[in-house]
């Protein structure tokens, strides 16, 4: 293509929201190119490993017999690490073990996004890979096309939609948001280790396509805002941690991304269910934190912003992404298809995307969750502190020995006034109570 071809709309970015968006698009006829950077859809994509499917299974019913899944997540288990020690429930109710299954899959991205790609084509719209977006191109200051920075390497469109993830440059050029910071994102860095089916099926008490999804906190990223999890595949775990980013940078002790991972494998209570695999992949991902008090602006002139781009992410414990992209692609797409009938691409017509986003569960679920992260980094506590101390008074009530009991709940009960200011914890308590629940 050169700078003269045109199409009817340009998608930046061939992740859930931006392939959502041009099937939906293709679907309803309208021409559609989907530019993505990597050597394939999927190539550069990451998540921790539940998918949650509500929203693709809209697109596609038959998602459950087409689709790549590796396993469905028919057990979830939520644990607090402390030094050497691990305080644990989970939960595996029936109905999760039937379809739809909750909705919820274990999944990798590289083949998840590769099926959606083709099933994108075959709706009509075209994919153009390797191919890397520097700016967009503008007309009177309306949004009318793509660059890669050459004048011979252009595309041309009524609409642009940004799908280009969580490092969104494009946004920032276009000055849609402010300069993206730390405090605004976080990191995760995970491995496929490779264990083998019947071991996994063995080790994490499963049975056929059944798969478990392990969370960790405390000490599983000792003294940042973060977790560590573990996701069975069909032959393979994911392991991984993720932390907020300005807390990495603030904390200096001298270790990385990958040193934080290998302190977590190599917990007591991690180290059993990893033993004997064989890494197979390393990766790292930016994930988007900016919340719903720090969204950029969604649209303009010949211009929509989706997904990670848009920072629609729930950053509460749900860390709910792929669902809330898909719905802001499909959106999009609703509101050009709009725009297309009427032959109006401004930013009056172009505003009814952030009407619906507004309307439905999307903004809802962030503005629910609006305060979690600055909670919890003031309240630091909540993360680090009080699991720990309820750990330890778990171990010490449990120690077998000759004590009286009534001996053993004395000490405890001075161990809790030495450490922790009641009144202050009280506060803290009512205080999660109301942002993180």
């Amino acid at each position: 293509m050169r700078q003269t071809d045109k199409s009817e709309v340009i998608v930046v970015g061939a992740g859930p929201s931006g392939l959502a968006c041009a099937y939906t698009l293709a679907k309803k006829g309208i021409e559609t190119i989907v530019i993505e950077r990597g050597e394939y859809p999927g190539a550069k994509n990451m998540f921790g490993g539940i998918f949650f499917s509500s929203i693709m299974e809209k697109l596609f019913p038959s998602f459950l017999d087409d689709a790549p899944w590796e396993r469905f997540v028919g057990k979830r288990k939520f644990a607090i690490l402390s030094g050497d020690s691990e305080m644990a429930f989970d939960t595996k109710p029936e109905f999760f073990n039937k379809p739809p299954y909750n909705h919820s899959f274990i999944a990798k991205r590289g083949e998840m996004d590769k099926w959606f790609a083709k099933k994108v084509e075959e709706a009509g719209a075209s994919i153009l890979t390797d191919y890397c977006v520097q700016d967009f191109l503008y007309e009177n200051g309306k949004v009318v096309g793509i660059t890669s920075g050459g004048d011979d390497d252009s595309f041309m469109a009524d609409c642009v939609v940004c799908a280009e993830g969580a490092n969104s440059i494009l946004t920032e050029k276009a000055g849609l948001r402010e300069k993206i910071g730390p405090e605004r994102r976080s990191i995760a860095v995970k491995e496929n280790i490779r264990l083998g089916q019947s071991v996994i099926e063995d080790r994490f008490g499963l049975t056929g396509r059944q798969g478990a999804a392990y969370e960790y906190f405390g000490s599983s990223v000792p003294g940042l805002l973060g977790n560590g999890f573990i996701y069975t595949n069909r032959d393979s775990i994911s392991v991984g941690v993720g932390f907020s980013l300005s807390d990495y940078l603030e904390k200096k002790d001298g270790k990385t991304p990958n040193d934080i991972l290998e302190d977590f494998k190599n917990h007591p209570a991690i180290s059993p269910l990893v033993r004997g695999g064989e890494t197979v992949e390393y990766m790292a991902h930016m994930i988007p934190s900016d919340g719903f008090k720090h969204l950029p602006e969604l649209y303009r002139d010949g211009l929509l912003i989706t997904g990670d781009a848009a920072g629609l992410l729930n950053t509460s414990f749900f860390h709910e992404g792929v669902n809330l992209a898909m719905a802001s692609g499909i959106f999009a797409a609703e509101t050009l298809a709009e725009a297309h009938e009427k032959s109006d691409f401004t930013s009056e017509t172009l505003s009814e995307y952030e009407k619906k986003l507004k309307n439905s569960f999307v903004i809802k679920d962030l503005e629910n969750c609006k305060n979690f992260l600055s909670f919890l980094h003031d309240h630091k506590a909540i993360i680090n502190d009080y699991p720990a101390l309820m750990n330890d008074v778990v171990v010490d009530y449990f120690r077998v020995s000759e004590k009286p009991k009534s001996v053993v709940k004395k000490e405890i009960f001075n161990r809790v006034m030495k450490n922790v200011n009641i009144t202050q914890m009280a506060g803290d308590m009512w205080g999660a109570w109301r942002n993180l629940v």
